[in-house]
């Protein structure tokens, strides 16, 4: 099953059920998926932390933090996901029928910023395996392309936009959009849909600062391409009484260099894996994640390049396939 917390205030609190899927960019989030191993019978168990494009640094610290504290709570054994707003892995879209971003959130500190009731939102929306992704988008017709479907949010108005080359299933999926909004608004809202080359458009285009030219470009969602580039193994160890972080090997690096006794940092071009040896110390443990996201700074790689934490004995096929 699910369960899922907000970060508030370096705290994290219980998201309510009914809006599972619903997370809002100012935010950080906590999302547990457990599921049984069908071979053993055994729980296991996915953690995945959520950034929004606008949470804060605290915010996204207390979550990372929290990650390690819910995993050594559950047992050694979770694989920990770092997910980043419009980067999320499939496996964490999965989980959802709806997956639906929104602009504002709860403020970490004083102020509670609520998102304002009906303030204009655009959503993208993608349809990514069976799920629906709702993504909130700059309010402007830069925003579209022929090849998805986009929602226009007024509140008391919601208009549905189709792209000249969007996907019949993306369209019908829209619609299931549009109608939940309706419905959570006890059916106050009108709901028109468009096409691209609809004369009748004015309001839709009206909202977004006028009609352009639309951008062509093809409907694709974002996932990780195999990109040349060094692999690069480092070790994260206290064996000296203080924390030692340094370079093991390059690109020839093999599963056998992995040493139960020690953290270890993968770098691949596409993704950076966290490997923790079953005899590594909490120290080492609780340090892996914040040594891994100072390396993605340090060496200017793309923020939201994917972080994936495995436990010594879960590892996925995909982390042992860049080993030689």
């Amino acid at each position: 099953g699910l369960k899922i917390w907000r970060v508030v205030n370096f705290k994290v609190v219980p998201w309510p059920e009914k809006d599972y899927g619903k997370f809002y960019s100012g935010d950080s989030y906590i999302v547990l998926y457990t599921y049984t191993n069908p071979e053993t019978k055994a729980l296991k168990h996915n953690i995945h932390f959520w950034l929004g494009n606008n949470t804060s640094q605290d915010e996204a610290g207390t979550a990372a933090y929290k990650t390690v504290e819910l995993d050594n709570y559950l047992g050694t054994g979770p694989v920990e996901y770092r997910e980043i707003q419009g980067y999320e892995s499939e496996i964490f879209i999965s989980y959802f029928k709806q997956l639906v971003i929104m602009n504002g959130g709860a403020d970490s500190g004083f102020n509670i910023v609520k998102p304002v009731e009906y303030k204009p939102q655009l959503f993208h929306i993608k349809s990514v395996g069976k799920t629906l992704t709702c993504t909130s988008v700059p309010l402007s017709t830069s925003s579209l392309n022929t090849g998805d479907v986009f929602v226009l949010d007024l509140g008391l108005n919601i208009y549905q936009w189709n792209g000249s080359k969007a996907s019949g299933i993306e369209k019908h999926k829209a619609m299931e959009f549009t109608s939940a909004l309706d419905s959570e608004r006890s059916g106050k809202p009108t709901i028109k849909t468009f096409d691209q080359d609809d004369s009748d458009a004015t309001p839709f285009w009206e909202a977004l600062g006028g009609k352009t030219t639309i951008k062509d470009e093809p409907s694709v969602y974002r996932t990780k391409k195999n990109v040349a580039g060094d692999k690069i193994l480092l070790r994260l160890t206290d064996n000296s009484g203080t924390i030692e972080f340094k370079e093991e090997a390059k690109n020839d690096i093999s599963l056998s260099m992995l040493d139960t006794n020690d953290v270890f940092i993968i770098d691949v071009p596409t993704e950076v894996f966290i490997w923790i040896g079953n005899k590594s110390n909490v120290n080492e443990k609780t340090n892996a994640f914040k040594y891994a996201m100072d390396y993605v700074k340090k060496t200017s790689k793309a923020s939201n390049i994917p972080i994936t934490r495995i436990v010594e004995g879960n590892e996925t096929n995909e982390f042992k396939s860049y080993f030689n």
